[in-house]
C-alpha cells in the first residue's frame, strides 16, 4: 500500500495500491492451536496474501486492566508469515470486556426506553462516552506500539461494523456530549431554538443544559430540526470515536494503512471526518442476506446496488467481509450461495470498484452466536467447493492485479447520493414518501438490467465523466451544487431534478421561496404551484406504502381512495399513473413541457419540463418514478444524452460493468443464473479469465461463469 492518501473524496478515487489483497478474517483464538499451521498451508495454498483478526479479543489482549498479553496472535502472525501471509490487525473496540463494564456501566448505551445495554453481545458500549473514548485509546495504543516492529503487520481495521447494532444512543454521557455538541454549533440557546423550531409546541430552550434527545412517540413526533441534529450529532460522535484511534496509528507507525468495514451504513458521514481519516474505506458484502431482496427479488441486483451506494462515497474500497457460505445468527439466516456463485458474487464486488477482498469466514466458530456463520473451510475441517472457488479468484486476482488496479468504474448515468444530510432528512419527515434511495432504486435497476453504466454521486464530486445526472427530491439542497448542475449541463450533459427537491433549508424548516427555491427555479425555468400526496402504484390506499417508509400504519378498515384521486399523466404517446407524489407546474418562456397532467382538474398542466442549458439540458420532473416512468423517460432522454449499453441486446440474467483509466477497458461480464448463455454483441478483445483467448461478438457463459474481457 501506498502511504499517500486520497487529496479529495471522489466516487472516481482508486485505491492507492500496488497489491490486491485476497484473503479472509482469520479467528486463531477460536481453534485449538493444533489447526494454526494447517490453515496457514491452505491459505497459502489458496493464494491467499492477508488475513483480518483480533476485531472481538480485547479480553485475551487486555485480560485485566493495564495487564496486556499479545502472546496468541504473535504466535498466529508468525505461523502465517512462515507461508507468506500477512496480516491486518484490528482494533477490537466493538467487544469491550467485561471488567469494563463492570467498573464502568456508565459507558454501556442506553435504548430509547431507558434499557442499559448488557455484556454478552457486542457493540454495547456508547462512543460518545468520554471513559469509554479513554479506554479505545489505551488499547489502541497498547496494540499499536507492541505491533511497530512487525513486518508482518501491514494495516489495521478501526473498530468492526461502526453503528451496525445500533448506532443511537440515550445514556448520561450521550445527553452530555449532545449538549456540549449543539453549544459548540450554535453559540447562543437563540439560534438553536431558531433553528429547532422552538415557538411550535412551546419547544424552546433557556440553555443548552436543558436540551434533551429526541425520544420517539414522547408522546408525539420532536421537531425534525431536533432529529436532525441528534443525527448529525451521532455522525459527528462516530467520526470523532475512530479519529481516537487513527491519530494513535498514524502517530506510531505512518507507512500502516488504515480501513474500516462498514456494514449497516447508519449514522456516518462518508463525506466527512469519517472517510477523510482513512486511507480508504472497506464495505462487508453478504448479497444474500439483505432485505431488499424481497423488494428487488434478485440478490444479483441488491449486490450490486449496496457497491454502488458505497462507492458513490469516496470511490473504490475493498470488502473485509465477502460472502462465502450460509450465514445466521439466532434471529436471521442468509441463503447459501450454490457451486460457483460465491466466485461470481466476488468477481461482482470487484467489477464494481473492489481493490481487495476477504471472504468471511475462513472457518465457522463452533460457540457463540454465529455457529451457523459458514465460512471457506467447514465445521469438519474439510475443504470444499468453497475452497477452490477461493483458490480459483485469488489466483485470478493476483494474475490481473496490474490491469485491475487503478482503474475505476465508469458511470454514464449518475444518481445523486452519498449526501447524509439528505438522507436524515427525509428520515425526520417522511409523510410516507419513498426516501431519495428508494426512488433511485428503479433507475439504478432500469440501467442494470439494460447493460448501462450507472453509479451514485454527489454534486460535489467530478461530473464530467457522466453524461446524464438524476437528483432523487433532495429536500435540502445548497445554492453551489446549482451552478455544479449548470456548469454540467452546459458542457452537454443532461440534469434530472426530481420533485421536491430544494423545498427545505439546512435547519429543516421548509423555505419561503416558491419551490424548488430561488436558484432552482431559475436553473429549471419551472415554479411549484400546487402539491399532495398520492398512493403508491398497485397500493389499496394512500397509506399502504408508509409502513415500509417509517410512517404510520392505516387501520386495516379504513376506506381506500386511491381511485378517486388516482393521477394520470401524459408523456409521449403514452397515457402513464402516477404515484406518490405531484407537483403543479408553471413554467417559464422557452422552457418545453414534455409531460403533461391528463386528468381532473390538472387536465393540461405540465408535470415534467425540459430546458436547454449550453449544449445540455434540465429536465424538471413533477412527480416520484414509477417503473412505467423510468421507462418513458430514459426512452426519451437517454438517446439524445448519448447513453448506450455496454453490451446490446444484454440477456436477461447477465451483469456487465466496466472499469477503465485513461490506458485501458475491462468489461466485466457475470452469469448470475445456473443456466448457460450466450451474447451476441460484446465489443472486440480479450477474456482475461480464460488465457486471453479472443472475443469478437460472442461469448459463452456457463451458470454463475465470468469473463474479464479487455477491449482493443
Amino acid at each position: 500500500m501506498s502511504e499517500q492518501k486520497s487529496a479529495t473524496i471522489s466516487a472516481w478515487n482508486p485505491v492507492k495500491t500496488d497489491r490486491f489483497l485476497v484473503g479472509a478474517p482469520h479467528y486463531p483464538e477460536h481453534v485449538d492451536e493444533s489447526y494454526w499451521e494447517r490453515d496457514a498451508e491452505r491459505m497459502a495454498k489458496a493464494g491467499f496474501n492477508v488475513v483480518r483478526m483480533a476485531e472481538f479479543a480485547w479480553h485475551i489482549l487486555e485480560p485485566e486492566l493495564g495487564r496486556f498479553d499479545f502472546d496468541l496472535f504473535d504466535r498466529a502472525i508468525a505461523v502465517l508469515a512462515r507461508h507468506g501471509i500477512d496480516t491486518i490487525m484490528c482494533t477490537p473496540t466493538a467487544t469491550p470486556p467485561r471488567w469494563l463494564t463492570a467498573a464502568h456501566p456508565e459507558i454501556l448505551r442506553v435504548d430509547g426506553k431507558g434499557r442499559s445495554m448488557s455484556h454478552g453481545s457486542r457493540q454495547h458500549c456508547d462512543t460518545a462516552s468520554p471513559v469509554f473514548r479513554e479506554h479505545s485509546r489505551r488499547i489502541t495504543r497498547a496494540m499499536s506500539e507492541h505491533y511497530r516492529d512487525n513486518p508482518h503487520v501491514v494495516g489495521w481495521q478501526t473498530d468492526n461494523e461502526l453503528n451496525t447494532s445500533m448506532p443511537e444512543s440515550f445514556s448520561k454521557a450521550t445527553l452530555s456530549e449532545f449538549q456540549s455538541y449543539l453549544s459548540d454549533k450554535y453559540g447562543t440557546i437563540d439560534k438553536l431554538n431558531h433553528a429547532w423550531g422552538g415557538d411550535f409546541w412551546a419547544t424552546a430552550y433557556q440553555g443548552f443544559d436543558q436540551v434533551v434527545l429526541p425520544i420517539e412517540f414522547g408522546p408525539t413526533f420532536p421537531s425534525p430540526g431536533h432529529l436532525q441534529d441528534y443525527h448529525r450529532f451521532l455522525a459527528f460522535s462516530t467520526a470523532r470515536f475512530q479519529h481516537d484511534q487513527v491519530e494513535i496509528l498514524r502517530a506510531v507507525k505512518s507507512s500502516w494503512f488504515v480501513f474500516h468495514n462498514l456494514g449497516g451504513l447508519r449514522d456516518i458521514d462518508f463525506r466527512g471526518q469519517f472517510t477523510t481519516d482513512l486511507d480508504f474505506v472497506g464495505y462487508d458484502i453478504y448479497p444474500l442476506l439483505y432485505d431488499e431482496f424481497q423488494r428487488i427479488g434478485n440478490h444479483a441486483k441488491v449486490q450490486a446496488l449496496h457497491l454502488d451506494i458505497c462507492r458513490g462515497f469516496s470511490g473504490n474500497y475493498i470488502v473485509p467481509e465477502q460472502q462465502s457460505n450460509f450465514g445466521s445468527q439466532p434471529g436471521f439466516c442468509t441463503l447459501t450461495p450454490e457451486p460457483g456463485e460465491m466466485r461470481r458474487m466476488a468477481m461482482s464486488s470487484v467489477a464494481r470498484g473492489a481493490d481487495g477482498l476477504m471472504f468471511f469466514r475462513w472457518r465457522p466458530a463452533h460457540f457463540g452466536a454465529e455457529i451457523y456463520w459458514m465460512g471457506i473451510i467447514d465445521h469438519d475441517d474439510v475443504p470444499r467447493h468453497r475452497y477452490e472457488e477461493a483458490k480459483q479468484f485469488a489466483t485470478e486476482m493476483t494474475a490481473l492485479q496490474d490491469k485491475i488496479l487503478g482503474t475505476y468504474v465508469r458511470m454514464d448515468v449518475g444518481i445523486a447520493g452519498s449526501d447524509f444530510d439528505n438522507q436524515e432528512a427525509h428520515k425526520t419527515y417522511p409523510i410516507g414518501l419513498p426516501s431519495p434511495q428508494d426512488d433511485a432504486v428503479l433507475l439504478h435497476q432500469y440501467c442494470y438490467d439494460r447493460g448501462i453504466a450507472c453509479g451514485f454521486i454527489h454534486p460535489e464530486d467530478d461530473l464530467s465523466k457522466l453524461k446524464l445526472l438524476y437528483v432523487p427530491h433532495w429536500v435540502m439542497w445548497k445554492d453551489e451544487w446549482t451552478e455544479r448542475l449548470k456548469a454540467f449541463a452546459e458542457k452537454g450533459g443532461t440534469v434530472v431534478v426530481g420533485a421536491r427537491t430544494g423545498t427545505r433549508d439546512e435547519n429543516n424548516h421548509v423555505i419561503r421561496q416558491t419551490a424548488p427555491g430561488t436558484s432552482l427555479s431559475k436553473l429549471t425555468g419551472v415554479q411549484v404551484e400546487d402539491f399532495g400526496r398520492l398512493a403508491a402504484p398497485g397500493a389499496k390506499g394512500l397509506f399502504d406504502v408508509m409502513e415500509r417508509s417509517g410512517g404510520l400504519v392505516v387501520p386495516p378498515n379504513r376506506p381506500a381512495e386511491s381511485h378517486r384521486r388516482e393521477r394520470r399523466f401524459k408523456i409521449g404517446n403514452r397515457e402513464l399513473t402516477a404515484g406518490y407524489f405531484y407537483e403543479n407546474l408553471t413554467v417559464d418562456a422557452g422552457v418545453e413541457t414534455i409531460a403533461v397532467w391528463s386528468n381532473r382538474y390538472a387536465d393540461g398542466m405540465a408535470m415534467a419540463t425540459s430546458k436547454t442549458v449550453g449544449k445540455g439540458r434540465v429536465v424538471y420532473l413533477g412527480t416520484y418514478l414509477t417503473p412505467d416512468l423510468t421507462e418513458a423517460l430514459s426512452e426519451r432522454l437517454f438517446g439524445e444524452a448519448g447513453i448506450e449499453p455496454l453490451i446490446a441486446d444484454l440477456p436477461e440474467g447477465v451483469e456487465v460493468t466496466m472499469r477503465m483509466n485513461a490506458d485501458r477497458r475491462l468489461l466485466f461480464i457475470q452469469n448470475y443464473t445456473d443456466k448457460p448463455t450466450v451474447l451476441s454483441h460484446v465489443t472486440a478483445g480479450v477474456d482475461l479469465l480464460d488465457a486471453g483467448k479472443p472475443v469478437d461478438g460472442h461469448l459463452s457463459l456457463d451458470g454463475y461463469g465470468c469473463a474479464v474481457v479487455q477491449l482493443s
